[in-house]
């Protein structure tokens, strides 16, 4: 079987052996033994039972996510006093979740990010999309990836517990070609990393993109600008007033763009121009794709903690909550304002359908889409 240029991480060595299923109504952190652990966390207002998955590895981490868009609820890991702490945003419900919220912790899919004017014409066939975000389409339309009850299934790596989630979007969903089976596999390593693989296979041609989309926050609230971060890339994509890249591909050196060396998110925020002010841009990662790689340093200057990310992916997205306004109100009663959490989506380029030398994004019968991303978490030395 012929595969895409991504390296098939996805499913190697998963065993389904040495798995902790607790059929608890409360599956908190406290006391869990290593494995993974599942409660009810609601139901949409179809009826659809809403499962909860707790993953806690050796170490005493712990990852939380729901089978409603495979949302990673919580991700509590060490600070440098070895203290547990959450650092992605997220709800106490399944009742916020289901009211609307911009991606908090979901798989975003079948296109993460945009494309231009809702359509994109493929061999020869022109298809329709929601036009979800202004004049454009934005992570897979009104009822995309994150809005949809996953089948799910603990399974257990010698990395450490693992859930596998499982989706077939069919032919015509969102106005999409072709039947698209999906597994995402989140894996909580024993040292401390989330492991996120991805696979897909179609019947049809049609466009993949898959990613991610938590919210990070590595002292746990508070704004995220004097964060400091890293990228491992020298080029990124510019955007016209609708968040569409202009199909150029520019140096960031030298500009505001540039986070080659550590720098803290908020240095030069005020420079930017779009509105709301802030990061909303994608970068050209060094690695280029294919290969596990280097894509992001990031260190929360009151925790100590600190967040690498490893991707087969080309690009990734940083944003820095623009949108945010304080109308969310969180776990625990938190309110989200402007800059709360910053995410690095990684993923291919947006708007990749209308620009022929961005890397493709096209899956093909015969063909199967890989896609793994490691969020790595230390404490600084």
């Amino acid at each position: 079987m012929k595969r895409t240029n991504l390296t098939n991480l996805a499913m190697a060595g998963i065993l389904a052996v040495s798995i902790n299923l607790t059929m608890a109504e409360d599956a908190g952190q406290k006391g869990l033994e290593r494995g993974v652990h599942k409660s009810v966390f609601g139901k949409t207002s179809d009826g659809a039972v809403v499962d909860e998955y707790t993953l806690v590895n050796s170490s005493g981490a712990v990852a939380k996510i729901i089978t409603y868009g495979g949302i990673v609820r919580e991700l509590h890991v060490p600070d440098a006093e070895g203290n547990l702490g959450d650092v992605v945003l997220g709800f106490d419900s399944l009742e916020k979740y289901l009211a609307g919220h911009p991606y908090f912790g979901a798989i975003v899919g079948r296109y993460a990010n945009r494309i231009a004017k809702g359509e994109f014409t493929l061999d020869g066939e022109k298809y329709e999309l929601a036009t979800n975000d202004g004049p454009n389409h934005l992570h897979g339309g009104i009822k995309g990836f994150d809005k949809v009850v996953w089948d799910a299934a603990p399974v257990e790596s010698d990395a450490g517990p693992a859930l596998k989630l499982s989706y077939l979007s069919k032919d015509g969903e969102e106005g999409y070609p072709g039947n698209l089976e999906v597994t995402v596999v989140y894996t909580l390593t024993d040292d401390n990393a989330l492991r996120i693989e991805y696979e897909a296979e179609t019947d049809k041609a049609t466009p993949v993109n898959l990613t991610n989309h938590s919210y990070f926050n590595l002292d746990g609230e508070g704004a995220i600008l004097d964060h400091i971060i890293m990228l491992a890339a020298d080029f990124y994509t510019p955007v016209d007033a609708t968040l569409i890249p202009t199909g150029e591909i520019v140096s960031v050196k030298g500009t505001i763009m540039d986070f080659t060396e550590p720098k803290a998110i908020g240095s030069r925020i005020e420079q930017l121009d779009n509105e709301p002010q802030g990061y909303d841009h994608n970068y050209v990662l060094r690695g280029g794709g294919g290969e596990l790689a280097p894509a992001a340093r990031v260190e929360g200057p009151d925790s100590g903690r600190v967040m690498e990310v490893y991707t087969t992916e080309p690009g990734i997205q940083f944003y820095t909550g623009n949108f945010l306004d304080g109308a969310l109100e969180g776990k625990g009663g938190t309110v989200y304002e402007q800059y709360a959490a910053f995410c690095l989506e990684t993923d291919h380029f947006p708007d990749s359908v209308h620009v022929p030398h961005f890397p493709s994004v096209i899956l093909r019968p015969g063909e199967v889409y890989t896609q793994t991303t490691e969020y790595r978490f230390s404490t600084a030395k």
